[in-house]
C-alpha cells in the first residue's frame, strides 16, 4: 500500500515520506503560528536554538478553521528560504473551497515547500462541535490527500491516533479511516500526542495487520506543567495514564519538579518507542526549545543530514 516517493523533491526539498523509510529513526519538531509579536520572537528563538540539532524536518501547524492560514504559509516559506531546515506545512479542509486549497498548495510549491500534512481539521471555536463542510470543499482528509497528489509532486503525511480519534465510534472504524488516507496517497503519518507507548504499538500493529506499511512517527510532547495533564484528553483524545498522573500529582506544588519529571518521562517514553521500532519521534514544542532539547540530549539522537 505504500506509495514510493523520491528522496529529494523538485527544488532539492527532501521528501519526508522517503526520509522516514531510509533514515530511520528520524526526529522532528512542530511549531505553531503565534498571535503576537512577542510570540513571534519566541518562535524564531526556538527555531534558531533547535536548528543546530539538524532535525529531519520541522512542521508548522494550521489554526482551527484556517485561522492562521496566512501566517502558516509565511512561516513555512521563511523556514524554507532563511534556514537550513526542511519545512512541512499543515493544511486543513475546514472553511476552504477546493480552489482555495489548490491555491495554497501552489503558493507553497512556489516557495519550494513540497512536504504537506493533510488534515481535515477541527471546527473553529469548539473542536468537538459539528463539522460542516465548505460548500465547495472536501469532506475528509483522504479527499485532501488526493487533491494534493493531483496538484503535483508532493510528499504527503496524515494524522494517526494511538487511542482513536475523538469522533471515531470505535477503534476498528478509526483504523479503517486511517487506511483510507493511506490508500488515497499518504506516504507517512504522525500521531497525535500520547503518553503510553502501548497505545502506539497497538496502533502500529493493527495498521500492519490490515496490510498497510506506511511509517507512523510518534508524536511526543514533554509535560512541563500540570495543565498539560489536566487537558490531555482534550488535546489528544486519550485519557492521561492514571499511574503517570499520580506521579505528577505528587510533585504538583513544585513547578520545577513537574518540568523535570516531564522531561524524564518523555525521555523514557521515547527510548521505549525507539527500542520497539518506531521510525521516528515528532516533538510538539509549543514554540519552546528547552524541554525538547533536554529530551533530545537524553536520547543522544543522531543528527540527520538534509536529504537523508
Amino acid at each position: 500500500m505504500a506509495l514510493g516517493t523520491p528522496s529529494v523533491m523538485p527544488g532539492g526539498d527532501p521528501a519526508i515520506g522517503r526520509l522516514v523509510r531510509v533514515a530511520a529513526p528520524t526526529f522532528s519538531f512542530e511549531f505553531f503560528p503565534p498571535k503576537t509579536e512577542r510570540g513571534n520572537e519566541l518562535l524564531w528563538q526556538a527555531i534558531r536554538e533547535l536548528e543546530p540539532l539538524h532535525p529531519s524536518f520541522v512542521s508548522v501547524t494550521y489554526g482551527a478553521g484556517g485561522s492562521t492560514r496566512g501566517r502558516t504559509v509565511e512561516i513555512t516559506e521563511r523556514i524554507a528560504t532563511e534556514t537550513t531546515l526542511t519545512p512541512m506545512a499543515h493544511l486543513t479542509a475546514v472553511n476552504h473551497s477546493v480552489a482555495e486549497l489548490r491555491n495554497l498548495v501552489g503558493r507553497l510549491a512556489e516557495a519550494g515547500v513540497r512536504n504537506l500534512l493533510a488534515l481535515r481539521g477541527d471546527p473553529p471555536g469548539d473542536p468537538m462541535g459539528e463539522w460542516v463542510r465548505h460548500p465547495q470543499g472536501v469532506d475528509y482528509a483522504a479527499d485532501l490527500v488526493r487533491l494534493i497528489r493531483e496538484a503535483g509532486d508532493f510528499s504527503v503525511g496524515v494524522a494517526a491516533f494511538p487511542y482513536r480519534h475523538p469522533r471515531s465510534p470505535d477503534v476498528a472504524s478509526d483504523t479503517e479511516y486511517f487506511i483510507d488516507k493511506c490508500r488515497a496517497g499518504a506516504d507517512f503519518a504522525i500521531t497525535q500526542m500520547f503518553f503510553d507507548a502501548d497505545d502506539y504499538f497497538r496502533l502500529r500493529d493493527r495498521v500492519a495487520a490490515a496490510g498497510c506499511d506506511v511509517p507512523i512517527l510518534a508524536g511526543i510532547m514533554p509535560v512541563t506543567r500540570m495543565s498539560t495533564v489536566e487537558r490531555s484528553e482534550q488535546m489528544s483524545g486519550a485519557p492521561f495514564p492514571p499511574a503517570l498522573a499520580a506521579e505528577f500529582e505528587r510533585v504538583a506544588d513544585d513547578p520545577e519538579a513537574v518540568r523535570q519529571l516531564g522531561v524524564e518521562q518523555a525521555s523514557r517514553l521515547c527510548e521505549r518507542l525507539l527500542a520497539g521500532g518506531a521510525p521516528g519521534i515528532h516533538f510538539y514544542t509549543l514554540n519552546r526549545s528547552t524541554a525538547t532539547r533536554e529530551v533530545w540530549h537524553n536520547l543522544a539522537l543522531p543528527t540527520v543530514a538534509a536529504g537523508g
